[in-house]
């Protein structure tokens, strides 16, 4: 399952990950890379801790990365690395996040399932379930609702055509301007209140940084037209808790749905598990399919090793 040969480069993988998952990225990445030597952290002799200029890391523990003295660059098999550049701030390193066609695909498709998830009342049809109520509701076409996407980096792209091509009307913002074909876009401050006025449905796809901590919150929250749904595939502090929740109970926001937050798992005993208007999902919207991250990783080190050239790496000030 690992290359063993102690003559190849000795690359680490780092992880909090179970047994399992660790062994599942560690055969997929040693077949793409038959010229490296993939080893567990737990594996590593003292010598090869220090050899180790690569790692491959899953949401690692920064004082397994501290014993890797060397690297020039690690590589995240995940697209969100907040977490990471909270924990190994003063690393001198590069890091370089998936970007992953494959992951822009899937969190397309959740976006626009979820997305007529509430365009089609399917939470109100449930309660009316429970109530044993046999009630027609009023039907819109997807043309007559406007989606917002928040972050329009590779996975709100992906998400915004997707969501064009179901027949929505959808705009999308981002802190700095950006020019998409056939999509109506906003930027900044005043462009993300706009945003909101005119989105029945918002998705959210920020990446979490300093500015986007609380960023969605009372005052934006009543800007959305009546009744309005918010899908959250970002993450969880993203999104003031207490003012979406009421929200919701003023009857602002009619439904949300929430795939992340602040604190997963989410606990037991939580009161938003039993909250009429949200749905609970497990950080399911977008799962890294190991065999094409697999695939672009093994890309991005063999395209080191020939020309010496760290991928594009992570800009720290800006937390993406």
């Amino acid at each position: 399952m690992i290359n063993v040969g102690s003559d190849l480069n000795v690359i680490p993988f780092v992880g909090q990950v179970d047994d399992e998952e660790r062994d599942e990225w560690l055969a997929a990445l040693s077949l793409v890379l038959p010229g490296e030597r993939l080893v567990p952290f737990s594996n590593l002799t003292n010598s090869e801790k220090t050899q180790a200029t690569i790692a491959i890391v899953a949401n690692p523990q920064p004082n397994e990365i501290e014993q890797l003295p060397n690297l020039l660059w690690i590589h995240s098999v995940w697209a969100g690395v907040e977490r990471m550049l909270a924990d190994l701030q003063g690393a001198s390193f590069d890091i370089v996040r998936l970007i992953d066609p494959e992951l822009s695909r899937t969190m397309a498709e959740a976006a626009l399932a979820w997305t007529l998830y509430l365009h089609r009342d399917m939470p109100a049809y449930y309660k009316q379930q429970q109530d044993q109520n046999w009630k027609a509701l009023p039907y819109r076409k997807p043309s007559q609702k406007t989606v917002g996407v928040l972050g329009l980096g590779s996975l709100g792209n992906a998400a915004s055509k997707t969501l064009a091509n179901a027949d929505f009307n959808v705009v999308g913002w981002s802190r700095n301007k950006k020019n998409i074909s056939g999509l109506k876009t906003f930027e900044g401050p005043e462009g993300l209140k706009s945003t909101f006025e005119q989105s029945d449905i918002i998705v959210c796809l920020l990446p979490l940084t300093d500015e986007t901590r609380g960023l969605i919150g009372e005052e934006l929250l009543q800007l959305m037209p009546r009744r309005g749904g918010i899908i959250n595939f970002a993450r969880g502090p993203i999104i003031n808790k207490s003012d979406l929740i009421a929200a919701l109970d003023d009857g602002l926001l009619a439904h949300a749905v929430l795939d992340v937050f602040d604190q997963e798992p989410l606990p037991a005993g939580d009161p938003i598990w039993a909250h009429p208007y949200v749905t609970v999902l497990p950080h399911i919207s977008a799962p890294t399919d190991v065999q094409t991250a697999s695939e672009i990783v093994s890309t991005n080190i063999k395209n080191y090793r020939l020309t010496g050239q760290v991928p594009a790496s992570v800009d720290r000030l800006k937390g993406y």
